[in-house]
């Protein structure tokens, strides 16, 4: 052969020693270098182009085989130590499992890469709801795809988790041997998936999920594939065996200790109850109120305990009917009740987790609760009585001995010889039939009662309503104590309760005939609230203008002059005007001023200016229709009583 015609492969051999005429040359050479599988069709086309003789092709197309089936076995046992190598370093991760999730995660990453397919991802099955999910993804672009759920049977998944057996697809979409449906479709769709391969995750003979590699391209898994992703499957399984274990071994572990720690409280919940035992014994026999056992409880139950007459319905019933505390939300209740009658509730503010040891310790507070609150009621009750024994006898003047009277009185530590007024209530709704009423009536006594007794005053139940004798504090009026006594008893009644108030009285202890007179005014007045439709109100006869001298027990025409026209009587007696004169006449003469100036021989300014006057000092609305009539009426008494001096 000539020389310009040698192959440059042989060439290359040559000068490595190696003889010209051997056929497996050039291949040696791309196998030392590595090439690809196209690369070893270059000899062959080249001895063919050159005109080489039969023979030597012949002995190429040999050499080039044998050489693809070598590069073959290379490629195949670098292959087999990758995947040993990976396979390897997963188990080594399960070894030293930490995190569930980052094992799973290396697992898809490495067979993705293994495979060398676009996504890999696996999914578990949900026993609860029937199907299977996706748990963890590599290479994934579309959120809806990372979120899919495959009903069992369902897509190609489905398929497998049902099947317990690997399923493979080149193209997932024209493939019908599984069950497609919208969701899944859509979800591949959006990946751009359509070569898939899934084979199931065992633990024993459970699928307990599927692991996936998948191309964007149509491709066919050689069974190789299809081994190592079972092998991958195979230790995804294992480790999330592992994690369940660890999971079940760390729960045994923290039962163990919870147990330990029930043992442990056990002795302090019983220390506890012997304590609170002790301390609610101490506050009956020291005589504690219902909030010294709810504070003293509060401290047992290490949490916040409160008296309360408002705690809802439902658990209100429950607890008293079973006669338990009853959890409701965050808290616990437990009723206060004696012989039937609710009484109110001890509530023990967010704690749903109660011991019941710690359950009957707030029961039996509720218990004594209930006998301290009998106890104050029975207390209550005979005070009341008293209360309202001692206002009967003023009202009746039965005990005329003031230094008995101021006795009793301080032993209610009320004063008699300071002002007060007499109140007279009634409530306003129709009782249905005669028991109701009785009930009203024992309502509003009971409140009105405790308005006494906070008031340092009395009260008694009298011809169907009732009368308080209440302090008046300087400042006040006896208006606005009627008015304010008419709200706080139908607040506490929740009905509507109208009080007359009398004028202020004083030596109630000296005389007791004042307390009867002023009881009747006070009546007058609540009958005229009653008459004029003011029903729920309160007023006194000072409310009633110049209609209160009827109302009122004295007859007290000094004062209404006096709250009338007083200040224009005043500036008189002080400047030696002639206002009142003045007011006269313009009264008298149909409020003109044109013929006031005539009777009183003046000039009409000077009668302007008059009248200006009396607007300062009376106000401005003074020539109102009511208040002129009131002016008129103060006027003619004042002139009475003047004559009446002379």
């Amino acid at each position: 052969m000539p020389r310009d015609h040698v192959h440059p492969a042989e060439r290359s051999a040559t000068a490595a020693g190696a003889p010209l005429s051997s056929a497996e040359t050039p291949f040696l050479e791309l196998l030392a270098r590595g090439a690809s599988a196209d690369a070893y069709e270059q000899p062959v086309l080249l001895a063919r182009a050159e005109g080489r003789p039969t023979e030597r092709i012949v002995a190429l197309e040999q050499a080039k085989l044998l050489a693809l089936r070598v590069r073959s076995e290379l490629e195949g046992r670098r292959r087999r130590e990758a995947e040993l190598s990976a396979l390897f370093e997963t188990a080594h991760d399960l070894a030293g499992l930490r995190d569930l999730d980052a094992v799973l995660q290396a697992i898809v990453q490495r067979a993705r890469s293994l495979l060398g397919t676009d996504v890999a991802y696996l999914s578990l099955n949900d026993p609860a709801r029937g199907d299977t999910y996706m748990r963890v993804t590599e290479g994934s672009v579309a959120a809806r795809f990372q979120q899919l759920r495959l009903g069992m049977g369902e897509g190609l998944g489905g398929l497998v988790a049902q099947t317990a057996r690997p399923y493979v697809t080149d193209d997932y979409f024209k493939d019908d041997r599984f069950q497609h449906t919208l969701a899944i479709d859509s979800g591949v769709r959006d990946e751009g998936l359509v070569a898939i391969l899934g084979v199931p995750l065992m633990l024993g003979h459970h699928v307990i999920g599927v692991l996936f590699a998948a191309d964007r391209r149509a491709r066919v898994f050689e069974r190789e594939q299809i081994a190592l992703l079972g092998s991958f499957a195979a230790l995804a399984a294992a480790a999330i065996d592992t994690a369940n274990l660890l999971t079940e071994t760390r729960s045994a572990l923290a039962d163990l200790e919870r147990a330990n720690e029930i043992i442990r409280d056990r002795s302090g919940v019983i220390e506890r109850a012997s304590d609170v035992h002790d301390r609610l014994a101490e506050l009956v026999l020291r005589g504690g109120g219902v909030h010294d056992v709810a504070a003293a409880v509060s401290e047992v139950l290490d949490g916040t305990v409160e008296f309360t007459d408002a705690a809802p319905a439902q658990a209100l019933e429950a607890s008293r009917a079973e006669g338990h505390a009853v959890r409701h939300g965050v808290d616990w209740i437990a009723a206060v009740s004696a012989g039937g009658e609710l009484l109110g509730a001890l509530v023990l503010r967010g704690h749903p987790g109660l011991d019941p040891v710690d359950q009957r310790t707030l029961e039996r507070a509720a218990m004594v609760t209930s006998l301290l609150l009998l106890a104050r009621r029975s207390a209550a009750e005979a005070e009341q009585r008293v209360r309202g024994e001692l206002l009967d006898d003023l009202l009746d003047a039965r005990d005329r001995d003031p230094r008995l009277l101021r006795e009793r009185a301080a032993r209610l530590h009320a004063d008699l010889d300071a002002t007060h007024v007499v109140l007279a209530a009634r409530l306003e709704t129709a009782a249905a039939d005669a028991d109701q009423e009785a009930d009203t009536r024992r309502r509003l006594w009971s409140a009105a009662s405790h308005l006494a007794a906070t008031r340092h005053g009395l009260a008694a139940a009298r011809d169907g309503g009732t009368v308080l004798l209440l302090p008046l504090e300087p400042g006040d009026t006896a208006s606005a104590l009627a008015r304010r006594t008419a709200r706080h008893l139908g607040t506490a009644v929740h009905e509507a309760v109208t009080v007359g108030s009398s004028a202020p009285v004083g030596d109630l202890a000296t005389d007791p005939d004042t307390v009867a007179a002023a009881y009747e005014e006070s009546r007058r007045c609540l009958d005229a609230l009653r008459l004029l439709g003011r029903c729920g109100d309160g007023a006194a006869a000072e409310d009633f203008g110049f209609l209160g001298l009827l109302l009122a027990g004295d007859r007290d025409i000094t004062g209404f002059v006096g709250r009338t026209i007083g200040p224009v009587v005043a500036y008189d007696e002080r400047r030696g005007t002639d206002l009142l004169r003045t007011l006269d006449a313009y009264f008298a003469c149909g409020m003109s001023p044109a013929r006031t100036k005539d009777d009183l021989h003046v000039h009409v300014n000077t009668v302007a200016q008059r009248l200006e006057r009396v607007g300062r000092l009376l106000g401005d609305d003074w020539q109102s229709p009511a208040r002129a009539l009131e002016i008129q009426l103060a006027l003619r008494l004042h002139r009475l009583s003047g004559s009446a001096q002379r």
